[in-house]
C-alpha cells in the first residue's frame, strides 16, 4: 500500500504541535499521512469549537498535544490533557470539544 506522507519533513525532528496552529473560531487541520491502512491529522480547536458526534470505520487514537479537550465516545464525556490519549473505538459515535484551547494528533487505523 502506498504510503503518502505530506506536510512533514522525513528524517527531521518535529515538535508536533508546533506544526499546527490556532484560529479564532475555527477547527484548524493538517494532515501528515493519509492512505487505505492509516490516517494522521494534527488539530487545534479554538476554546468551545467542536468535532460534531460522527463514526469511523476505524480505531481513532488520540493524544493530547495542549490545552484540554473532551472526547465523548457512546454519550460518554472524558477530558483530555498535554500528554493524555484515548481510542475511539471504530463503529462508536464520538465527538471532539475544545473545552480550551486544545491541539490534539490523531491516528486512525483502518
Amino acid at each position: 500500500m502506498e504510503n503518502i506522507m505530506k506536510n512533514i519533513v522525513k528524517s527531521e525532528v518535529v515538535d508536533l504541535k508546533e506544526q499546527v496552529g490556532y484560529l479564532d473560531n475555527q477547527v484548524v487541520s493538517k494532515t501528515l499521512v493519509q492512505n487505505g491502512a492509516v490516517s494522521i491529522t494534527l488539530f487545534a480547536f479554538d476554546k468551545n469549537e467542536e468535532i460534531s458526534t460522527h463514526e469511523s470505520k476505524g480505531d481513532a487514537f488520540v493524544t493530547c498535544l495542549d490545552g484540554e479537550g473532551e472526547i465523548t465516545i457512546d454519550d460518554t464525556k472524558y477530558v483530555l490533557k498535554e500528554g493524555q490519549s484515548i481510542v475511539m473505538p471504530a463503529n462508536h459515535p464520538h465527538s471532539v470539544f475544545g473545552k480550551e484551547k486544545f491541539k490534539m494528533l490523531l491516528i486512525v487505523v483502518f
